[in-house]
């Protein structure tokens, strides 16, 4: 078998209890055969054009050799570089594939100007601008981060005298904006199934383009997706989609907290893949699972809290090594072409269960609109609360700010945690520069008792983004800025890269704040130093 999951303790009784309905129901062979109406009236019509990724493994074949093909010719070309501009699914699934294929893709899934800079640049060991490949991923065709990016791209690669019809590769949906501007512009368009929502895209266009041209054996992709299709497909107890569903989405109370710990696998970034899929599938109507990225010596994980399931990614060379020390967990390994396809099949079944529709996302354009009207008003922001130590400090209610202290603005928003709740810390700043700031998210989960997730902003919009807003009403929210004297112009359009991703930042605490979501902005003024003003803070 190409996967394997197993259960014990409370989670165990959990899917003993809910599995015989989920195979009675005939929901697997059910999602095979593409009943769109498994989720409901309200549900069908969304579904019915959702439901093509059952069939990926199929229709992606023709895709291998036509990314074959492009490599051999953009290597003979010069070019040693990928870099793809794309957001949520269009972006965590080739990071996945490429990070455990140990070949190298640069991601641009920010609007952050020193990243954005970053990717143009390039490096000594990978090269320049006149070694790279744009890969422009966006299913709706209109992203505003993917957009800006390519613009940029494209005004470089002529800046340097290249033509960018030869550097930069289109994925998206047929008939969309940036499939016709595209197609106008000469650019090479590989066209997604249309019938495939973003974050079910994995073994699409959209995971497989990005990672082939790096260098990833996409073809051992789909073999490995292939060889599980069979599994997922039947209404069997066997069935390991049906069980990880009855695991992550059964039991009363409902443990609503899915801690992803990679530990012992050689699958490189997969919780942050099933972060996207799960939060944004199943965030909405007031429900919702919340993955919780984790690391092995995590806070949760050493004392998961009570509304919490553990799930370990482990290789089946030291399987048993785990079954025998961690009790009352989900462990789970297989191939990763195995692990895309059950992970779409049980969170389409956990949707299901928990009544809602796992396809769309209806909170996530109102962050947009919110930044579209900040763009277009260009508002001056609002003063600080107060200033410690270099470090703004904004906040949705002053209340949270009496202190006068950023420990105690902490304390604070910890203080408005419920029972249930978690802390989301979310980080608008330059990653390539600052990549030790995720360290704040173990202080955070260790200070404040609850579980906390961590996303670089905007890159998390398009994933947690829909459970923030749509899920349960019982997240805090921790924002980072950063000041920065670096900029960056976005051709055609009235407004930088700097402006854009600080409009990204103030939309969504404002709708979040529009919610009854306790917001704190902390923005640093040098980045550098007041990182471990905050780590300070924070413990």
């Amino acid at each position: 078998m190409s996967f394997e999951i197993h259960v014990s303790g409370h989670v165990k009784s959990v899917v003993d209890e809910v599995l015989p309905g989920l195979v009675a129901s005939l929901v697997a062979s059910g999602i095979t055969a593409g009943d769109a109406e498994l989720w409901g009236p309200a549900a069908t019509a969304e579904a019915e054009k959702r439901l093509g990724w059952v069939q990926a493994v199929e229709t992606s074949r023709p895709l291998v050799a036509e990314v074959e093909a492009l490599r051999r010719d953009l290597v003979a070309a010069g070019v040693t570089r990928v870099v793809l501009a794309g957001m949520g699914g269009s972006s965590l699934a080739p990071e996945v594939i490429a990070h455990t294929a140990h070949v190298p893709l640069v991601i641009l899934d920010s609007t952050e100007p020193g990243q954005v800079l970053a990717a143009i640049d390039g490096d000594a060991e990978a090269g320049g601008l006149e070694h790279t490949v744009l890969v422009v991923a966006s299913k709706s065709g209109s992203t505003v981060e993917t957009d800006s990016a390519k613009r940029v791209f494209d005004a470089a690669f002529r800046d340097v005298g290249i033509d960018p019809a030869e550097r930069i590769v289109v994925v998206t949906d047929p008939g969309s904006p940036l499939d016709e501007a595209s197609q106008a512009a000469g650019y090479r368009v590989f066209h997604a199934d249309p019938t495939v929502g973003g974050r079910y895209s994995a073994l699409t266009a959209f995971g497989l383009v990005p990672a082939g041209l790096a260098g990833a054996d996409i073809a051992e992709i789909l073999d490995e997706a292939e060889a599980t299709l069979l599994e997922v497909a039947i209404d069997s107890p066997d069935n390991p989609a049906l069980v990880l569903a009855a695991a992550i989405a059964g039991g009363e109370p409902r443990r609503d907290k899915l801690g992803l710990v990679s530990d012992g696998t050689h699958i490189e970034g997969l919780p942050d893949w099933i972060e996207q899929l799960v939060a944004e599938s199943t965030g909405k109507g007031g429900t919702g699972i919340l993955p919780v990225v984790l690391l092995p010596v995590s806070p949760e994980v050493d004392s998961p809290p009570a509304d919490m399931q553990i799930v370990r990614f482990v290789d089946e060379a030291n399987r048993f090594h785990f079954l025998e020390h961690h009790h009352d967990e989900i462990l789970v390994s297989g191939s990763l072409g195995a692990q895309f396809l059950v992970w779409e099949y049980a969170t389409a079944i956990a949707g299901r269960m928990l009544g809602i529709n796992p396809f769309d996302q209806p909170d996530v354009e109102s962050a947009k609109e919110a930044t579209r009207g900040l763009l277009d008003a260009r508002p001056e922001q609002t003063a600080a609360a107060f200033v410690e130590g270099g470090v703004e400090v904004r906040v949705s209610d002053p209340a949270l700010a009496d202190s006068g202290t950023i420990a105690g603005v902490m304390d604070a928003l910890w203080a408005r945690l419920p029972e249930s709740g978690y802390v989301a810390v979310q980080a608008y700043v330059d990653r390539t520069r600052l990549p030790h700031l995720a360290g704040l998210r173990e202080l955070v989960a260790a200070d404040s008792g609850r579980p906390t997730t961590f996303g670089w902003g905007p890159r998390f919009l398009h994933s947690t983004g829909q459970y923030h807003k749509g899920g349960p009403a019982d997240g805090v929210f921790l924002q980072i800025l950063e000041q920065t004297d670096v900029d960056l112009e976005i051709p055609g359009r009235p407004f930088t890269f700097g402006q854009l991703i600080r409009a990204q930042a103030a939309g969504d605490a404002s709708v979040l704040a529009a919610h009854g979501r306790p917001v704190v902005t902390l923005t640093l003024t040098d980045p550098e130093v007041e990182v471990l003003t905050l780590f300070e803070a924070a413990q």
